[in-house]
């Protein structure tokens, strides 16, 4: 079984940063895309942003320009470097990987929370 671990999380105050990275466990595997997903208190879970198997990212509208998703293929880990942020962004945040190999499953992390006050 893969096991996906998130750090990182914090209290912080309005503009200040945070990096968080999801790190991989378990049973050898081959990942396609990563994501970043949060949810707000009384919220729906939304999606922060995705590399691709190929190595794309996308983001969504409401962090372009202020978050950088990037991955280590050596560590099988993925980060979120999150600059400026906003009492909006307030969450807990939690990674996701596709496994293509030995099957195709979906996996997702335990979250950590993200704090911002303003």
């Amino acid at each position: 079984q893969v096991q996906l671990v998130e750090s990182g999380g914090g209290l912080v105050r309005a503009g200040e940063s945070l990096t968080l990275s999801c790190t991989t466990s378990g049973i050898v595997a081959i990942f396609g895309a990563r994501s970043w997903y949060r949810q707000a208190p009384g919220k729906q879970r939304e999606l922060v942003a995705t590399v691709t198997a190929g190595g794309d990212t996308n983001y969504a509208d409401s962090v372009k320009g202020r978050f950088t998703m990037s991955r280590d293929n050596s560590k099988s880990a993925v980060y979120l470097q999150m600059n400026g942020l906003k009492p909006e962004d307030t969450g807990v945040y939690q990674c996701n990987a596709v496994v293509t190999w030995p099957r195709r499953e979906n996996y997702w992390g335990q979250g950590t929370q993200v704090t911002v006050s303003s």
